[in-house]
Order: structure tokens, then sequence, then C-alpha cells
């Protein structure tokens, strides 16, 4: 083992999406794992559009990782020295475990024991991770989508609304992505099978909608809010289904955005809006992971991930998810010496 826990500590609050200055990079001692506890060498850091809540002072779902604490983060490992009876040494686990080389564990932070022989371990972290299983539940258990269904979907290119718009194709729906730039409208259509893919950032978003989604849009998965979600809200057909995952255009919850009333939409066409998040389905995982794994052993569910070597890329790893700039899921992968 190296001599030192490489980390990446919170250095200060941003304002808005958090850049690479809100951080820094520390050393400390590799811990030894107590009674009940066992050590984890992660492999790969994962980075989330979730982590600007995490990180900001405005009220969120989970308490703000703390100035000088370890930046809060979903990693894949190996236990490499274990004193608990439940992880054996050679395991692979997945947990929030934080963006650093070693951690020791109770077993109380770990989502699960990586079981899928035979994929890859860094899968854990996206497709096989907090990102499908957003996509599975969110989907299927909020946007009930039917055959014949038209779903769109926001951020379509990226690894929650890719695995989003293949398994709306597994149901029988009409597929419609919108993302950002040529790149991504063919990653769409050509990767993940998107029937039609649309550039917000090129022409008239409103009129492509429209074109796009001549019977309405039965199931809108949102990861954007903001003028996307706006213009596909017109869009919605009698008892649309509308599943907030996520709100990345919005770089503030302080003061609070203002925009377009949607309460008149939703009651004319009977519409139902409901917002998402993972935490709740835990008890419900290995059921989304099976059938995901399976898809892709299958060859029914593609992914990409776009990964990144060494703990020094993390402080600024956030700030290129929102600038769109990876291709697949973002991970970082720390040296297995």
């Amino acid at each position: 083992m190296p001599p030192i826990n490489r980390q990446v500590l919170l250095k200060s609050r941003p304002a808005g999406i958090p850049q690479a200055e809100n951080f820094e990079l520390a050393e400390a001692a590799i811990p030894e794992p107590g009674d009940k506890q066992f050590l984890v060498r992660n492999e790969f850091l994962s980075v989330e559009p979730a982590m600007r809540g995490w990180v900001s002072a405005v009220a969120n779902y989970a308490t703000p990782v703390g100035i000088g604490e370890v930046m809060r983060s979903f990693t894949a490992g190996t236990v490499v020295k274990s004193r608990h009876p439940g992880f054996a040494e050679g395991d692979k686990v997945m947990g929030m475990l934080g963006w650093q080389d070693y951690a020791v564990s109770d077993g109380s932070n770990i989502t699960r024991k990586v079981m899928e022989t035979g994929l890859p371990l860094s899968l854990s972290l996206g497709v096989l991770g907090l990102n499908g299983v957003t996509a599975y539940f969110g989907l299927l258990d909020l946007g009930m989508p039917r055959p014949g269904d038209t779903v769109v979907v926001s951020t379509a290119a990226g690894s929650v609304g890719s695995a989003v718009g293949q398994i709306a194709k597994l149901m029988g729906c009409r597929t419609i992505g919108i993302t950002g730039g040529a790149t991504k409208v063919k990653l769409c259509t050509d990767a993940f099978g998107y029937d039609t893919a649309i550039d917000y950032k090129s022409g008239d978003l409103d009129a492509a909608l429209k074109a796009a989604c001549p019977r309405g849009v039965d199931v809108y998965f949102d990861n954007t809010a903001g003028a996307i979600s706006d213009a596909v809200i017109k869009q919605i057909a009698t008892g649309a289904r509308i599943v907030i995952c996520g709100t990345a255009s919005l770089s503030s919850w302080d003061p609070w955005p203002m925009g377009p009333r949607v309460e008149r939409h939703i009651l004319v066409k009977r519409a139902r809006m409901s917002g998402l998040l993972i935490f709740d389905y835990a008890h419900r995982y290995e059921e989304a992971v099976g059938r995901l794994a399976q898809w892709i052993r299958d060859g029914k569910l593609a992914y990409r991930e776009d990964i990144v070597d060494g703990i020094e890329h993390a402080p600024g790893a956030i700030a290129e998810l929102y600038r769109g700039e990876n291709l697949g899921k973002r991970l970082i992968r720390l040296s297995s010496e």
C-alpha cells in the first residue's frame, strides 16, 4: 500500500455550481479498521449532478458536506482489510465512501456488494448504480410507460437519460431525446436508439417538439427544469406523467427561480408531476440491478463511460459535468497500486 491516503476536501461553499477552487487536495494516513470494520481501497470515484446539492448551503434532502470534510461521493472498490464478519478481503463493494483512495466502513454506508461477474466494476457507479437504478424506477414506477406512449427525455445522452430512453424502447414506447450539440444528437440516435433527438441549442425547440410529438407527450423524464421543461410541458398529452429527476439548468436556488406556471397545463390535461429521489427505493435496489445487468448481457442496454485517470481531476469534475463536457458516465479512476 502507498503510505498516504489522498483526499479531496471541500474548501469553500460554492455559489451555484461547484468549481475546482471550492476543493483542495490533501493527504492523510491510511486508516486502520477497528472491530467490525473494514478498509476499502477505492478504484473508481463517481461524479454526479446531485453533488451540487450536497455542497450547497441551501436546504436540500441531505445534510451539506462540511467545510474541510472529504467530498461525499459514491465509490467502487475492493475490501483490503477486514475485521467485519460480513465483509471479506477481496469483496467488491459500492457505497458512499467519498473522494479518497481509502475509507474505513462499518457497512452502514455501503450500498451493496458488487456481485455481477463478467461485467466491469465501474458499471456499479453508472448503469448498474445510481444512474441506471434512477432511470429504472423513475420511468417504470413514476412514468408508468405503456406501449405506444411518446416518452421525452431531457439530457438524453447522459448517464440517466440514455438508460431512460432505452428502457422506454424496451417497454414499446416511442422515444424523443433532448440534448445539446450535434455529437450528442448522433449519440442518442445511433448508440441509444432514440427515435428522434432534438438539439435544444439549435433552432426553435417549441416547433421541434410539436413536430416530433404530434399526439403530445405521454411521459416526460425531466433532468433539467428551466426553459427545456417549459417547452415540453406545453406539449403534454391528456393523462401525462412528468418525472422530476433533476434541475440541471438552474444555477442557484436562492433566490427561488421563477418561470412559467405549470398548474393550468397539469389541470387541463389531468397530468401528474412526481419528484424522484432514488434513496426512496433502496429496499428494491437489487431488483433493478438484476434486470439492468441482464439487459446488458443480452445486448439490449448500451452504455457509455467517460473515465479520467487520477484523483487530481476530481475538483473540477462537477463543473465539467454541468458544462456538458462528458460523453457518458463521468468517473475518476484511481491507481490500483
